[in-house]
Parts: structure tokens; sequence; C-alpha cells
């Protein structure tokens, strides 16, 4: 195992990981509505770091309560909330396991608003084409405070202990829709050129290092190519950045402080190609896509066509389309990564389907990254990384990415819902609601 990529340390500026593969940022609704976590996200965050990641990327975590994307998220949004996640980090590093906020913002991409803004911002006033999200467009002075918002998160997460933070500038939300040329509208020094579109996140950066210092550790995910207009719905739609746009961008970061670069696609979530899957889970989403049917100008036409036999069969088909075969979904990011990369002078992390362990072997070995992130298929095998060192080269039962899991989280506790890969219902359940327990943290 010491000669063995995967399990050789990844060193940054300021973090050392003590191998290769990092849980991606997922979760469920596990915390308070006040934005206050609790014990439940503990259990989850703690059973990948038993399970042997080299680090954890934290969910979404809003650095404003009007950016988040579902109630009860866990914020970190004022000073209060540091004892959580210290709390939290501490279980964590229980594992020799780091753990790396992700602070993020919504903007118009949120699927269930909280009663306190029943609109939110963004870097433009057009609704989302897909759910028909409203939104406003951000005056200077949101934008001020929005990037202030970023710094604070990263100092309240350096507070608590935490590794680093990880700026969610990927699909879809806030960073990208300043980012994307198919999103940002804009005519004044944040819109129009790469430059100016590139001015928001480039600040929060800039913000955060006065903030925290040099010493500690920050990376940015980005959509290397946005693929905006991917499904048959968005065809009107522009295509948005492409990789040359991402890898220009990637380098303001690092000249502005970023430590890394964390590889994703896609201008949205979710999207035909993030989650990429085998099946697009239509009888799920009848049941849960309800919660939704209030939240946007489509979202009612999109519960239709879920419900209808005919039109929920074209949806579906026209979703799977646009990503590619399942045969192909592990590593799809891999040429954006190998792009970028060779391009940057900091370590690249890629996310994309990864659970096995050749090729993620291969991917590092090949110069396409340096490190890769896994969501879904640790979801399913949360002891992958342990059955890795263990010498196996795919779990016995791997994730099938039926998206299960992401179409029940709107309603329902995160976890595994693929019951052909447990012995019954009961066993699948009894893994979904494993996370309650220990009881809630006090």
């Amino acid at each position: 195992m010491p000669d063995d990529v995967i399990f050789q340390p990844l060193k940054f500026k300021n973090l050392t990981v003590k191998n290769r593969v990092f849980r991606s940022n997922i979760s469920g609704r596990f915390d308070n509505y006040d934005g206050s976590g609790n014990q439940a996200r503990i259990n989850w965050e703690v059973k990948f770091a038993r399970g042997g990641v080299g680090a954890i990327i934290s969910s979404f975590v809003p650095v404003h309560i009007n950016g988040r994307i579902l109630p009860n998220y866990a914020t970190v949004d004022s000073d209060d909330k540091i004892p959580f996640w210290r709390k939290l980090g501490e279980e964590v590093h229980k594992f020799d396991c780091k753990y790396i906020m992700q602070l993020s913002h919504g903007g118009r991409q949120r699927d269930v608003p909280g009663v306190e803004y029943p609109m939110n911002m963004s870097s433009t006033d057009k609704s989302d084409p897909l759910h028909g999200f409203e939104c406003k467009r951000m005056t200077l002075a949101d934008i001020k405070d929005t990037v202030n918002n970023f710094a604070e998160g990263a100092r309240r997460a350096r507070e608590a202990g935490l590794d680093g933070v990880e700026l969610h500038g990927a699909n879809g939300y806030l960073i990208t829709q300043f980012l994307s040329s198919a999103i940002n509208d804009r005519t004044d020094e944040y819109g129009g050129p790469l430059e100016n579109r590139a001015r928001f996140v480039i600040e929060i950066v800039k913000a955060i290092r006065a903030k925290v210092g040099k010493d500690f550790h920050l990376q940015m995910k980005i959509s290397a190519t946005d693929h905006n207009n991917a499904l048959l719905l968005l065809k009107l739609e522009k295509p948005g950045n492409t990789v040359a746009d991402s890898i220009q961008v990637c380098k303001w970061l690092v000249d502005a402080g970023a430590d890394s670069i964390h590889v994703s696609t896609g201008s949205s979530f979710p999207h035909p190609r993030n989650p990429c899957g085998s099946d697009f889970p239509i009888s799920i989403f009848k049941q849960t896509y309800e919660q939704l049917a209030a939240s946007g100008d489509n979202t009612f036409r999109n519960l239709v066509l879920f419900q209808g036999r005919i039109s929920g069969d074209i949806f579906q088909r026209q979703w799977l389309d646009a990503g590619v075969p399942p045969d192909q979904i592990e590593g799809l990011t891999l040429p954006d990564s190998r792009q970028i990369k060779q391009a940057m002078p900091v370590p690249v992390i890629c996310t994309g389907g990864f659970q096995t362990a050749s090729v993620i072997r291969d991917a590092i070995t090949r110069g396409d990254c340096d490190g890769v992130s896994i969501a879904r298929p640790l979801v399913a095998n949360n002891d992958l990384v342990k059955q890795f060192a263990a010498g196996r080269d795919r779990a016995e039962k791997p994730c099938t990415y039926c998206n299960k899991c992401l179409a029940h989280v709107v309603e329902h506790p995160l976890g595994c819902y693929e019951e052909s890969r447990f012995r019954d219902r009961d066993e699948m359940m009894a893994q979904v609601m494993s996370v309650f327990h220990p009881p809630p943290f006090q």
C-alpha cells in the first residue's frame, strides 16, 4: 500500500491529507430550521471519516440564511454557530480525517425557500430556466455584503478548528451565476467580459485572505464546462463557459490566494451531466418534487410532466440523452481536469462518479488530477476507501448511479435507496435511518 498513489499523502500549501480520496459535498436536511447544526450531521460526517477518506468536504454551508438551498441545512452565518462546527471537526479528526467547510450561497438556485427570504439574489434578475426560481439582481451594496459574508464564514471555520474552506463556485450556485456567460447579463463591472464576471469570486478570495491570513487552506470548486443548454428544454439558452474560460479564472484564483482547484461540471444542480446517472428516477420525483411545486414559475409544470406517463418517459429519456452512457460516468470530468491541471501550479481535485481503485490510480498517475472527490459511491459504501486499502478494486455492491438518493433528499433522509443492494427493504431503511443514532447534539 505505501507504493499505491491513492494512499500517498496529498500536500497542499497549508494542508496535508493522508490519502487522495475526498468525500465530496453531499448532504440531507439534517439540521435545525434556524441554521443551527445537530448530531445527525455529525453522525453523517463521521460515517465517512470512519470509512477511511482522507478529507471530507462539507455539504453546502450557507454563509447567510438567504443563501440556503433548503431549510434544515447548517449555516455559518453567525458566531454562535462556531461551537457546533468545532464539535463536528473534533469528531471527524478522531479518525485522522481532515474537514473542509464548503462556503456556499445558492443565489437564484434553491429548491425550497425559507419563510425569511421569499426571493433570493443573483447576478441577474432572470429566473432560472429549468425550475423558474425567481430572483432579484444584486446591487453593488449586496455584492459587498455577500463578499464579507464569505470572508466571515472562513473566519468562523478557522476559529472552529477546521482544516480549510472551499468556495462553491460550481453547479449553478451564486458564484457560477456571476462566472457563467450564459447566466450573467450585467452591464456593470461585474458583467460582460470574463475578467468582470470573475471579479466577484476574486474579491471573495482576497477578502478571505485578508480575514484569515495566508496559512489557512482555501480551495475553489468550479464547473470547468457549463453545458448550460444540454437539456432539450434549454436549447434556446447559451452554452456558457468553456474549459478555456475556466482555466483563465483558475489562474486568477491562484494569483489571488487559492491553494487548490476542485473540478466539476454543469451550470445547474441537478444537471444531466452532474450527477450523471444510469437512470432518472422519475417514479421518486413524482413523490418528492411536490415539495418544490410552489417554489418557481416552472415547478408545477415540471411536476405535471413527471406525473404524466408519456411526458414523464419523454423527460426521462431527454435527461439521460443529455448525459453520458452508464459506462462513461466514472471519470466523466477527467478531460477537463487534465487541461486545468496542466495549467495550474497547485493541486487539482476531480469529481465524477469515481468508485474503482484502478481508475482513480490511473487518473492520478497520468496527471489528470492529484486526488478525487466522491459522493454517491461513498453513500453506497461508506467504507469504500478501506476496501481499496484491503486490495479490492471495486466494492462488492457498487453504486449503480441510480440517483435515487438525490431524488429522495428534498423530502426524506439521505442514504442509499437502491433496494437491490440490500437483503431487503428493512435493511435498506436501517442504513438510511442510522444517521439519527446517537441522538441529537445538545
